[in-house]
């Protein structure tokens, strides 16, 4: 199982900019999958998660209404496309898949499998 984040960068406040998360090894169709963050001396913070055995999106609250994540099984890819972002959401980005059908999707530790993380940095 392999998972690789890209897409970071330098944004402005206000601006979009879409990670996309390459995944190898499982299929997205029956995988629960995360986007989480964690920026500089703060704990990892989930950010969203597809449940894909029942189809339904969760955002955390500090995203919702901004951030769309998304999945393309053809292309084994998740995206999460960041819209009017503000200074607070800098942070490295990782995306996460898990191999259990029960649990917290919300926690970290529901999470088995890690991208290696992208840096979003927003100017303000």
């Amino acid at each position: 199982v392999q998972l690789q984040a890209s897409g970071g960068g330098l944004v402005r406040t206000g601006g979009s900019l879409r990670l996309s998360c390459a995944t190898s090894g499982f299929s997205l169709d029956d995988t629960t999958i995360a986007w989480f963050r964690q920026a500089p001396g703060k704990e990892r913070e989930w950010v969203s998660c597809i449940i894909t055995t029942i189809g339904f999106e969760y955002y955390g609250e500090s995203v919702q209404g901004r951030f769309i994540m998304s999945k393309d099984s053809a292309k084994n890819a998740v995206y999460l496309q960041m819209n009017s972002v503000k200074p607070e959401d800098t942070a490295v980005y990782y995306c996460a898949a898990s191999s259990y059908s029960d649990g917290d999707e919300k926690v970290a530790s529901f999470y088995d499998y890690w991208g290696q993380g992208t840096q979003v940095t927003v100017s303000s």
